[in-house]
């Protein structure tokens, strides 16, 4: 009863905090100058032209109507326009790209199995690599294993990712010839291709993050091995392994934990310049586009879409520290 009472409660803020997002999202969008009416309008623009496509649009109503038919298009579905000529956006509506005719979720969807490969991969990559790499080096501070790692950590969080991105595709797309340097192939059409196009993404955001799980890992070991429970444990003459990974480890992880909640959350909306390096048709490039034609309906509705993974996301990382750690399930 205690695990699902915290459960409710993170469900219950994370609603509270999106609908305070979307809230805050469509109003600073209603206030910029752009006019998605005019956008749409086309060529010859004239008054009554501007008018018909404001209604049509459902830009002609004051903003908090247009919020609440955005609120309502996201459960129950919307039409735009009316008779012959309307468009319906099925629910969940995060609002309709009138420039290239599709609702924002049909695009995001589209667009979400090349992001969701790409930050999936190099999520599990980094975590184990990272998480691996910070125990190796807090179980033996000063060692040559903990300066390698601290060097390959220092070198990681110093690289940009376009940077690394271009000398992966220069050695091993150019001149080791080992590995494609750019595209998608869908898992369903070929799983080796498709995991050959991702192995340089993949590897490209694990080198660059791992680095920042490597370093706190390390930390949270060196200080978690030096408690009194710990030494109490080698004292009962438990096995070094058990030690470190039942007793150390467990408690060591919990803030790698919440941070990987995080980046994962901000990853999967946010894979703009890796997909770019790589010539990848995925969200970022859906973003690019939107930002660079001025279409905001699909930025709104892109910008509302990341703030749902991120908050979901959070609520997971909430739940399964409570499960590892009881005492986040006191503060519920």
């Amino acid at each position: 009863m205690r695990m699902l009472r915290f459960a409710g409660v993170r469900v219950l803020g994370a609603i509270v905090v999106l609908l305070l997002i979307t809230v805050l999202t469509y109003a600073v969008f209603y206030l910029l100058p752009a006019n998605p009416a005019q956008l749409s309008c086309g060529r010859p623009c004239t008054p009554e032209n501007l008018r018909r496509a404001a209604e049509f649009m459902g830009t002609d109503l004051p903003w908090w109507q247009q919020l609440l038919e955005f609120l309502r298009g996201i459960v129950l579905g919307r039409d735009f326009g009316s008779g012959a000529a309307a468009v319906h956006c099925a629910a969940p509506c995060f609002g309709y790209s009138f420039q290239q005719n599709a609702s924002v979720t049909e695009l995001i969807l589209s667009r979400f199995p090349v992001t969701a490969s790409i930050a999936i991969g190099a999520a599990v990559l980094w975590l184990v690599t990272g998480v691996a790499g910070g125990v190796a080096s807090g179980m033996r501070p000063g060692s040559v294993v903990d300066r390698g790692v601290m060097m390959v950590s220092i070198a990681g969080v110093s690289a940009p990712v376009y940077l690394v991105g271009l000398l992966a595709i220069l050695l091993f797309g150019f001149v080791l010839r080992w590995l494609p340097t750019g595209g998608y192939i869908p898992f369903a059409t070929d799983p080796v291709q498709w995991f050959a196009h991702l192995l340089l993404p993949w590897c490209t955001l694990a080198f660059t993050t791992a680095a920042v799980y490597a370093r706190l890992t390390r930390g949270q070991m060196i200080e978690t091995l030096g408690e009194d429970y710990i030494r109490t444990a080698r004292a009962k003459g438990l096995r070094e392994s058990r030690v470190v990974v039942r007793h150390g480890l467990r408690n060591a992880i919990l803030p790698v934990v919440t941070v990987f909640g995080l980046d994962l959350g901000t990853l999967l909306g946010g894979t703009v310049i890796v997909e770019r390096v790589f010539s990848m048709q995925g969200l970022g490039a859906l973003l690019v586009t939107g930002v660079s034609v001025v279409d905001l309906q699909l930025v709104v509705g892109f910008t509302l879409f990341s703030a749902f993974l991120i908050i979901v996301s959070n609520v997971v990382i909430d739940v399964v520290n409570g499960v590892v750690d009881p005492r986040a399930k006191a503060t519920a």
